[in-house]
């Protein structure tokens, strides 16, 4: 029997199912119904047409209706939506957007893969003609034909997320005036606060006026207020808040509803309507180091849920291991990657854990273009399961983050990670990679060799005028040193141990952790027990407190900052 199978939604998740019905089966009838013009595109890449990275939106598109037909034998049928499912009768009721009509279409099985869509707020203005969202092709053009307007140079993006970074960062790089706007206390919130402040030096470094812990409250017509009362120029306003799945079709069908707003679907992805199935946006899935459901909208998750769901149509078993949330994002010079749980999620979801801060050289120091690489590791204590981690440099950190990512989802340990056997060449890493030092550091802490303090406990530090020792050589020291530090280079270090009070807590740090780690170890072997290792040390204090710095007008905590 010829199996009929119609598809809600396009992109990632429905035409990735409709390709794999296909290799399944070549007499199934597939169709999918998409309300846009587009049935395929590259929605990841859309904030790339506004600096002209991609410099024509046509690329944007992957394929089109023809093209699915005569390649593959599956209809797609383009502005054309689906506005009820019969599930008593098995139909679905479809609206042609062009034409008004209406028609109803039968089915065996029926995927949804409706997508999320952007958040409006209600606030006064947002459905002015000069305040956009982002979510297809038509979108961004329209975005990027009004900013070219010469009278748009102020533009401002609300939303710090994966979609408002790289709007705000391409239309910088068009050359406009961006300021950028989030709600909470720093961008990106996949990584820990501690990581963003490199994230938000980056940006303003960069030309990007950001305003974090404030929120849009008003639009007019050239600017927008907001909540904390500043008023902002803004010829154009670009709504990044965040997105909610589209779930309207499913829940008027009577299809369950998950906790957390998503359609909800078993491990390989049928509704409660055992002929329906939802992958994508729209839909909850089971995180495997929280042990709960979560919403993940990412392109690489919906095409193994496409996948499975395919399988499972056609008695294909899957093994559904969950997901970990693994991302990477290009922000100006910086290259980006977090997966698995950073160490505030971590703690909140009440896993024991510590973590490693580390910067060292993304490749051998002699090689050209080689630059620091910001690590961080989250592993759970005792067992030292690893659980997170994030890395940011000019560097591959997208590699770094993959490797942790593997061995996440092979429930892997430091131990693991210490003895993992990584490619070396002086022109892509070094011969002990930072995930390998990482596991090193790490085990140090798990068993108790030595302590540390991280970056964001500094100033409280120093406001309680704890002892710092800055192992740095003189010239560094004079460059830049935290204010009442006490500089003993590590070259001298042995010769002048008895300058070094043994009756307080100590705190060493250099310019990155490495020879403050030397030194933190000869003095614990030469009787002093109160010793602790800043981690990031310098490099790292100066990250941290930038940006808080800048925007506050605060009393700096250094002489200088040093970023080289």
């Amino acid at each position: 029997m010829v199996k009929k199978i119609l598809i809600v939604g396009g992109v990632a998740g429905g035409a990735s199912t409709a390709a794999r019905i296909r290799r399944l089966d070549e007499q199934a009838e597939i169709i999918m119904f998409e309300r846009g013009p587009h049935v395929s595109f590259s929605n990841c890449s859309l904030p790339f047409h506004l600096s002209g990275i991609v410099e024509d939106s046509k690329r944007l598109i992957l394929t089109n209706p023809t093209a699915f037909k005569t390649k593959y034998n599956i209809e797609a049928r383009v502005q054309q939506e689906v506005v009820n499912i019969n599930r008593e009768v098995k139909t679905i009721t479809v609206k042609n957007l062009l034409t008004d009509e209406q028609y109803d279409e039968s089915y065996d099985y029926l995927v949804l893969s409706p997508g999320a869509s952007p958040i409006v707020p209600n606030i006064e203005g947002v459905h002015a003609p000069h305040v956009f969202t982002v979510r297809n092709v038509n979108d961004i053009e329209r975005l990027n034909q009004f900013v070219k307007n010469d009278n748009v140079k102020d533009i401002t993006v609300v939303g710090g997320g994966f979609i408002g970074v790289e709007v705000a960062e391409n239309l910088r790089l068009a050359g406009k005036n961006i300021t950028l706007v989030q709600s909470n206390n720093q961008i990106m919130t996949p990584f820990d606060y501690d990581m963003a402040q490199i994230l938000h030096k980056e940006m303003i470094d960069k030309g990007v006026q950001l305003f974090v812990n404030d929120a849009l409250a008003k639009i007019s017509d050239d600017s927008v207020v907001l909540n904390s009362g500043r008023q902002v120029k803004a010829q154009a306003v670009v709504l990044a808040i965040g997105v909610r799945p589209e779930i309207s079709l499913a829940k008027d069908a009577g299809l369950e509803i998950g906790e957390l707003g998503g359609i909800k679907v078993n491990p390989n992805y049928v509704t409660s309507d055992p002929s329906i199935y939802a992958v994508g946006d729209a839909i909850e899935v089971y995180n495997r180091l929280l042990h709960k459901q979560t919403r993940l909208a990412l392109a690489g998750p919906a095409q193994r849920q496409a996948r499975a769901a395919a399988n499972h149509i056609y008695n294909i078993p899957n093994q559904n291991t969950g997901v970990i949330g693994s991302s990477s994002i290009q922000i100006f010079d910086l290259n980006c990657a977090v997966t698995g749980l950073n160490e505030k999620t971590a703690k909140d979801a009440g896993f024991n854990v510590n973590n490693v801060y580390l910067i060292a050289p993304d490749k051998v120091g002699l090689m050209p273009n080689s630059n620091p690489l910001h690590f961080k590791l989250v592993y759970e204590v005792p067992t030292g399961r690893i659980l997170g981690a994030q890395a940011i440099g000019k560097g591959n950190a997208d590699k770094r983050i993959d490797v942790i990512a593997t061995l996440i989802t092979m429930n892997g340990t430091l131990e693991d990670l210490k003895e993992l056997e990584l490619s070396y060449s002086p022109m892509y890493s070094t011969a002990r990679d930072i995930v390998n030092l990482a596991a090193l550091v790490g085990l140090n802490l798990l068993y108790g060799r030595y302590n540390q303090v991280a970056v964001s406990q500094v100033r409280e530090l120093m406001e309680k005028n704890a002892y710092f020792v800055d192992v740095r050589e003189k010239n560094e020291y004079e460059n830049g040193h935290l204010k009442g530090s006490v500089n003993i280079p590590l070259s001298e270090l042995r010769d002048r141990m008895d300058e070094i009070p043994k009756d307080v807590p100590v705190y060493v740090h250099c310019r990155s952790g490495q020879r403050s780690y030397n030194a933190v170890m000869a003095l614990k072997n030469s009787g002093f027990n109160n010793i602790w290792n800043v981690s990031g040390s310098f490099l790292g204090i100066c990250l941290y407190e930038y940006f808080n710095d800048i925007a506050t007008g605060r009393e700096k905590i250094v002489t200088e900052y040093n970023f080289k």
